[in-house]
């Protein structure tokens, strides 16, 4: 499975399809600058193979006679590359005919269509970064915040692969010593060798659950959080909406059940990437449109991980804000008592009705009141006082996170097995499992199931 990916030569458009100034094809592999010799025509007479690496040569790509496009051309040789590889990129202008037209003339030339992922997939099997790396490479794509996207770089720079080594290191002493002993059957290990060995293995344990311990706020960071915003119709949930966004998303009329659908945007809150969720009504529809915007609100607040429950305070409440209330009063929510530039009529003794010890927050979507205090208790409710600073490690993906967790685990029993005084080699094993686990991070052990689930959610292009 890994000569396929390593002997042959392949290409792919490596920019959004559509309008822009510049589109990339990328060629990788053993004929990628012979290819590009055969299409390629400098504007100083030179083919690729005869121009120097790592610089811009501009010039033609060419069919035949047929001219495609003037383009700029980076020829990068092998090892200095992404993949460790020759790679050619065609730096044309930006357009669907003129990028498939270069793609479909080098794929004719007997190169194949790369994979998803597959470019960095090449880079992995070649050792140029491990495993996190190439996640995080996704991640910094993905990314929807800065502070997404500084963990992403600070995984993508290997901080996160530099500890798993040092962990790792560290219970390789611990198995060399153990192993010794094993050899060695007719010896007990001496009680000092045994001290340092349990010293060593809480301490790898303690930094394990250091990294478990930013798991929660890391998640946050990498897939966001869940806001659904609920009421009854005219409270002003889209007028909240349009007002946290900063823009005219959802569209606001007095006509009460002008939202016929689940509107989805995501907003920066200190950092978290907040998807707020517009949504229609939860109480029954009166037509078959209504009842299906229903369903899909009721499903928006299963899902949600946090509720912003908006009542209008410049009318009295009704029951159907106490419905929409007991609807959610096992969830996480806030009360949003919106249009505080109106005068007020809810009296405090039924807001307590509405809220159920819930915190309530006073805005004027309108105005723009108060938004700056609910994005405010929004963060500190997610991060729990807790916000990540911009050097903390954080672990942000969850295939982590479940090794770290198993590894975790194996430690636990090691240490336990050490003061039960069990014998070497069952302390060895719960040693080498911790390894292996922490070794499925970065990649040192790895299955083509892991590989495939992985890179399968990289574009074609990368």
């Amino acid at each position: 499975m890994e000569k396929l990916y390593l002997d042959d030569t392949i290409a792919a458009i490596s920019t959004p399809l559509g309008k822009s100034g510049i589109g990339i094809v990328r060629l990788s592999g053993k004929k990628a600058v012979s290819i590009a010799d055969k299409i390629f025509i400098g504007s100083n007479g030179k083919r690729p193979s005869q121009l120097a690496t790592h610089r811009l040569y501009y010039g033609w790509i060419k069919n035949g006679k047929e001219r495609i496009d003037e383009v700029l051309l980076n020829v990068m040789r092998a090892p200095r590359t992404y993949t460790k590889e020759d790679i050619v990129e065609i730096n044309c202008h930006s357009g669907i005919v003129v990028l498939r037209k270069i793609l479909e003339l080098v794929l004719s030339l007997g190169v194949r269509l790369s994979g998803r992922g597959e470019f960095t997939r090449r880079a992995y099997l070649a050792g140029r970064i491990d495993l996190t790396q190439a996640e995080a490479i996704l991640d910094v794509i993905n990314s929807q915040t800065p502070q997404a996207l500084n963990a992403a770089l600070g995984q993508l720079e290997g901080r996160l692969s530099r500890k798993i080594g040092s962990l790792r290191r560290s219970l390789l002493e611990i198995s060399t010593q153990l192993e010794a002993s094993i050899d060695f059957a007719d010896q007990d290990i001496e009680p000092k060798s045994l001290e340092k060995i349990l010293k060593k293995a809480k301490k790898a344990s303690c930094q394990i659950k250091e990294l478990l311990d930013s798991a929660d706020r890391g998640t946050i960071l990498r897939e966001g959080i869940s806001c659904v915003i609920c009421g009854r119709p005219n409270v002003g949930k889209s007028s909240l909406l349009n007002a946290l966004l900063k823009k005219d998303r959802a569209i606001v009329t007095p006509l009460p059940g002008t939202t016929r659908d689940v509107l989805e945007e995501t907003v920066d809150i200190s950092g978290i990437p907040l998807r707020l969720i517009d949504t229609a009504g939860i109480v029954e529809g009166s037509n078959l449109a209504e009842t299906e915007a229903v369903k899909r609100s009721r499903k928006a607040l299963k899902e949600a991980d946090l509720i912003l429950l908006v009542l209008d305070a410049s009318r009295k409440l009704e029951a159907e804000d106490l419905k929409i209330s007991r609807y959610i009063s096992e969830r996480c929510a806030f009360v949003v008592l919106n249009k505080q530039d109106l005068p007020q009529k809810i009296e405090a003794d039924e807001l307590s009705r509405v809220s159920r010890g819930r915190k309530v927050i006073k805005v004027s979507a309108l105005r723009g009141r108060g938004l700056k205090n609910l994005q405010r208790e929004i963060a500190a409710y997610l991060w729990r006082g807790e916000a990540p600073s911009g050097d903390e490690l954080l672990v942000t993906n969850i295939r982590h996170r479940q090794a770290l967790k198993k590894a975790h685990l194996s430690l636990r029993r090691a240490v336990k097995a050490i003061k039960m005084s069990q014998g070497a080699e069952i302390i060895a094993l719960y040693i080498k499992e911790a390894q292996s686990f922490l070794g499925e991070i970065i990649g040192k052990i790895h299955c083509e199931d892991i590989l495939e689930r992985i890179f399968s959610q990289f574009c074609i292009g990368k």
